[in-house]
């Protein structure tokens, strides 16, 4: 059982339990208390000084005020090892954090790099020496943390930079020059994880003091979104950086990198999950005040579907988002060193790696959920939504950057087709053992499709037959792929649509696995809400994920009507057709929430 907590993208190839996936509601009520501390900080500390927050001539010396209390209260020290002041809790309870903390997107972005890109590589990645000097210090506050990977012209391309790093003659110093781009906090900032190519070859990171020589940075970026947070160029001109401060290994800053955005694309995840919220909640508010022909807005049946629409997608977002945060921590926990050998980071960055199929798909489809949920609040609030001193106005602008950050969208649906496809080609995962074995149960017409027993029993059949059509969707490409491995990087049409395949599929599973939990645990007549989102979800995404095939296999069979043909036969083997009155059931979850003014699943 240890191994299989060490197997990311499992999910497309074998059921999950649910008792085996952790959910929110798993959380104790210490966990509870410290999240409601998160989410008082923002709403006493935050929310109350939004102006000084956004504003240009206010918001460095604000976000460093904020930062440092929120030092005072513990929340920068989470994942921080208890070694080096931290309370080295689990990736759940820091995900839970990032939740709570996400109410105004300018200090989010800016706490949020903080406790995760600014200090979570030194966490990793530093020496005991390095963990001392500066980790010690980014727990508390002492010190505020940034990340430059970015630079003109290599955004998603971060490998190919050109900040070039080379030693001293004395052998003391690193001497970094070039311009990094888009550096979040830069505006005060004391340390940060700068990456540069050693002899313009290796590409290495190195821990940077902002105060130190040849180390400055330019004006703030004049943003669309987030305009509170502090965005500068980090300007390199013969810094010298003490050869201490080497991050890991020389040429080995890609390990760093990418393993730290693995991090950062679960909590962008959640951040998002949190503003969701906060937005169903300021348009259910708005809606219940606002009338037209006679009746408040949320007595019109379009205002309720909306509303619906944007619970359902928060409620599958935060079932994927805990359970994949709780797969990591099963992980780790079966690692076979104790935290404090000096092979327990790299171990537990192992466990991290083996999800970023999971966390690709946080980052990707928390980022658009929160786009519609945006979108679909500015339209509910209709021309006030457009004014600025209504807040979803700047929560449209700042849910934007997020399909950005992190690894743009196009760059993360790509990694996880292709991430699989390369363990696949590698031997560490068996793919066409359930291909086959598809194949299989497909031409023997051996696929049961009677509803199971219970209120989601029909939602239990349908996702185990939209495993079985991502599975499908898979297997057409991937044994042209198998022959011929360029066949799939060269098309990023079809890795585009396998990555909203296995999103589709993630988001349905996660969404039935938690209520099935959740029913199991309070039973089925508390769990109506839970049930009637599911119910919902599954069945948008059942329709989505037969769609998303057919233009897969079209596509694979390119000019051969041979071999769509063939195909079609296979699908038409895997159809599962059941009728939902989705307009009733949307009715009932926005009345529910009508009720409550509030996202509530009680």
């Amino acid at each position: 059982m240890a191994d299989d907590w060490k197997k990311g993208g499992k999910f497309l190839l074998q059921a999950t339990k649910p008792e085996d996936m952790f959910t929110y509601e798993d959380f104790d009520d210490e966990d509870l208390m410290f999240a409601k501390t998160a989410s008082d900080f923002v709403i006493n500390e935050v929310l109350s000084r939004t102006e000084e927050v956004e504003g240009s001539d206010t918001k460095v010396a604000v976000h460093t005020e904020l930062l440092k209390k929120a030092g005072e209260l513990g929340l920068l020290m989470v994942e921080i090892p208890e070694e080096y002041g931290g309370l080295e809790q689990g990736l759940t309870k820091a995900m839970m954090v990032a939740e709570a903390v996400a109410k105004n997107g300018s200090f989010t972005t800016s706490l949020m790099c903080h406790t995760g890109i600014g200090s979570l590589p030194i966490a990793y990645f530093g020496n005991h020496e390095q963990k001392e000097k500066y980790l010690t210090k980014l727990a508390t506050g002492e010190y505020l943390g940034a990340y430059a990977l970015t630079e003109e012209g290599y955004g998603s391309d971060a490998l190919g930079a050109k900040t070039k790093a080379v030693k001293s003659e004395d052998g003391k110093y690193w001497i970094l020059n070039g311009t990094k781009q888009f550096i979040t906090n830069a505006g005060f900032a004391d340390v940060c994880t700068v990456y540069a190519k050693v002899d313009g070859e290796k590409f290495t990171g190195f821990i940077v003091e902002l105060n130190g020589p040849g180390v400055s940075t330019g004006p703030e970026e004049h943003k669309m979104g987030i305009k509170g947070s502090s965005t500068r160029q980090l300007i390199l001109d013969d810094a010298k950086i003490p050869v201490e401060n080497l991050l890991g290994e020389i040429g080995k800053g890609h390990k760093i990198a990418l393993n730290i955005l693995n991090i950062g694309r679960l909590k962008l995840g959640l951040g998002c999950l949190g503003a969701c919220k906060n937005l169903i909640r300021e348009s259910l508010l708005y809606a219940a005040e606002r009338k037209q022909f006679g009746k408040t807005l949320n007595n019109f049946q379009m205002i309720r579907r909306k509303l619906a629409d944007m619970a359902v997608e928060t409620y599958a977002t935060e079932a994927m988002a805990y359970r994949c945060a709780g797969d990591i921590d099963r992980a780790i926990e079966t690692i076979d060193v104790p935290h404090d050998d000096p092979a327990f980071p790299q171990k537990k960055i192992d466990c991290i790696e083996e999800y970023a199929i999971e966390a690709a798909i946080l980052k990707v489809y928390g980022s658009e959920v929160l786009a519609m949920v945006a979108d679909e609040a500015l339209q509910v609030h209709g021309g006030y939504g457009f004014i600025e001193e209504y807040p979803v106005a700047a929560a449209y602008r700042d849910a934007r950057i997020n399909r950005i950050f992190e690894g743009t969208n196009e760059i993360n649906r790509m990694l996880m087709p292709g991430t699989l496809m390369k363990r696949a080609m590698q031997g560490k995962v068996d793919l066409m053992t359930p291909i086959m074995g598809l194949m299989g149960e497909i031409k023997a017409d051996g696929i049961s499709k009677e509803p199971a027993e219970g209120v989601l029993g029909t939602e239990a059949t349908a996702v185990e037959i939209m495993r079985k059509w991502a599975v499908f969707g898979l297997g057409v490409p991937a044994q042209k792929a198998m022959a011929d491995p360029k066949f799939l990087m060269e098309n990023q049409i079809l890795l585009e649509q396998l990555a909203d395949l296995f999103m589709a599929f993630y988001a349905a599973e996660s969404a039935y696995l938690r209520t099935v939990k959740m029913i199991a645990k309070k039973g089925e007549k508390k769990c109506a809400f839970p049930i009637r989102l599911t119910k919902v979800c599954v069945y948008e995404k059942l329709r989505q994920t037969q769609e998303l095939v057919r233009q897969i296999c079209a596509n694979t069979a390119g000019d051969s009507a041979e071999e769509f043909a063939k195909n079609q036969k296979a699908m038409h083997r895997l159809m599962f057709g059941y009728g939902l009155d989705t307009m009733t059931l949307k009715t009932e979850i926005a009345e529910h929430m009508i009720d409550r003014e509030n996202y509530n699943l009680e």
